[in-house]
């Protein structure tokens, strides 16, 4: 142990870990290198990242001989890695000096949402004038490698990380635990990665062979690669600055097809492509998935079809009142992707009425699967939350009872059942603390923002939602928030992406003495 620089717990290692994880992320930024050479832009602001990445990782490893970490030390290597990376990951946009993310705050604004999947962005003006192609397909990488999760791939490739690595993927991937596919954490840890990587090429393929049939005439293959590298990570960033609704409905119902992937538990595909498909219609917590999406999309649908609050529509994108098609498809992706947390937007859901903003408010703390890319509760957590409120309730008319609570016919212990319980306690009490803060930041900057605006701002970084209401819409940006105000919603995207409780407890001081 390392007395001086953490009491009980060994930090000198830990930051070895992490510094083998730079040295690894170090070759991400080559590929939009190419791509710039390929454009005719400059490849230096990503030949600098990868310079800084690998020697800042060179470094770290020298300050401890070996790799092995014990329980403490998983809880902060994932918290550093999670903060380490996305500040290495301003330097492209720093080095390259366009638009507003030439701004510390804002560069870092945008790392964190592109790492953590948030899909928030500062970005005043989308467009290949203002920032390169080079740069904004920058912005989707980094949503790429952060969707499944940089210590899985992390475990995938480095042999020694296998020792402690299945506490590493719990600590860092969502939902209450990820399950282990096969004998050895590593090889599960690539199996996810594998499949992760099989959707992704599915659907750039899917969406340019929509290009290719005359049916996405602006889905050429630079759009294709963006949108697949943010779809199957639940991101949500795009390089147009009307997000999904610039392009065909044919375009947006793949979209939707994809988010689904994208938030359903990736073990699922694995148990499919081992012969058991029938694991999707047995598994509760994936039919509660689906049912909560086509509830949601539904009941918005509806609305639109009656054509509520709808205000001023762009004229891209039709008559939507008593039009049954474009109403439910703009229910139902706008259901999707906000319980997936994805992001995207079909059309400017600011112009809606709060009536229908208040059912997307409520959707997003849903969120998708356990061991999906998703953000958010999540909604096995949910599931539990309702079967533990039936339990008391029966356990109260029959106090001599015995009932577990069961998730897929297997009982949960009281453990993981209060661990829920404390989970949402504390997402919601640091969603209502947060709301207030926002509200009162604006107050002081002049900033006017309506108190379903802060809402809506706080569980959309908290929760890795991307868009908010208002001034944070989905055709907006969070520009317009002060630099206290963004870098809050820094720490609550890492915190919310790391499922608050594993980066509270290294704040703690019981986390760092025996």
């Amino acid at each position: 142990m390392d007395a001086e620089l953490g009491g009980y717990v060994d930090v000198r290692a830990s930051l070895r870990v992490v510094g083998s994880v730079l040295t690894r992320i170090a070759l991400a930024p080559l590929l939009p290198a190419v791509v710039a050479l390929y454009y005719g832009e400059s490849p230096l602001p990503f030949l600098a990242m990868a310079v800084v990445a690998f020697g800042l990782g060179v470094g770290l490893e020298r300050l401890h001989p070996q790799t092995e970490i014990g329980h403490r030390e998983t809880f902060l290597v994932v918290s550093l890695t999670w903060l380490v990376v996305p500040i290495v990951g301003t330097i492209p946009y720093l080095v390259a000096g366009q638009g507003t993310v030439a701004d510390p705050v804002n560069a870092l604004f945008e790392s964190m949402s592109g790492f953590t999947t948030t899909g928030a962005t500062v970005l005043g003006e989308i467009s290949f004038e203002r920032h390169t192609r080079s740069i904004l397909l920058w912005r989707q990488f980094t949503q790429w490698f952060g969707g499944m999760g940089l210590l899985v791939l992390m475990i995938a490739v480095l042999p020694e990380l296998s020792v402690g690595g299945a506490q590493l993927m719990n600590e860092e991937s969502p939902g209450l635990s990820i399950e282990k596919l096969t004998p050895r954490i590593r090889e599960s840890a690539a199996v996810l990665w594998k499949i992760y990587l099989g959707f992704t090429v599915a659907a750039a393929a899917v969406y340019y062979g929509l290009h290719l049939a005359g049916v996405a005439p602006n889905m050429g293959v630079y759009n294709a690669v963006a949108h697949a590298l943010t779809t199957l990570p639940t991101g949500g960033f795009s390089p147009e600055a009307r997000s999904a609704e610039a392009f065909s409905p044919a375009v947006q119902w793949a979209i939707m097809l994809f988010m689904i992937v994208a938030g359903t538990n990736f073990a699922l595909y694995w148990y499919a492509l081992r012969g058991d498909p029938g694991r999707f219609l047995r598994n509760k917590e994936f039919r509660a998935y689906l049912g909560a999406m086509g509830v949601v999309g539904v009941l918005l649908g509806g609305l639109l079809f009656a054509g509520v609050g709808l205000g001023t529509v762009p004229s891209n994108v039709g008559t939507i009142p008593g039009n049954a098609e474009r109403a439910l498809r703009h229910g139902l992706f706008q259901s999707i992707a906000i319980v997936t947390t994805t992001g995207y937007a079909s059309m400017d859901f600011n112009t809606w009425d709060q009536s229908t903003q208040v059912v997307l408010m409520l959707a997003m703390f849903l969120g998708g699967s356990a061991g999906s890319a998703a953000g958010s509760v999540k909604i096995v957590r949910w599931y539990v939350i309702q079967r533990t409120m039936s339990r008391e309730l029966f356990t109260t008319i029959h106090p001599e009872a015995v009932r577990p609570v069961r998730l897929s016919d297997a009982p949960l212990d009281e453990e993981t059942v209060r661990g829920v319980l404390v989970f949402v306690m504390v997402f919601l009490a640091l969603f209502a603390v947060s709301t207030v803060l926002l509200f009162l930041d604006g107050l002081r900057t002049g900033l006017e923002l309506s108190a379903i605006e802060a809402m809506s701002v706080a569980i959309a970084t908290l929760g890795n939602v991307g868009p908010g209401f208002g001034l944070a819409g989905p055709m907006n940006s969070f520009l317009p928030f002060s630099d206290a105000a963004k870098l809050y919603m820094v720490v609550l995207m890492w915190i919310g992406r790391l499922e608050v409780l594993s980066v509270l407890l290294i704040f703690t001081p019981a986390f760092w003495r025996q």
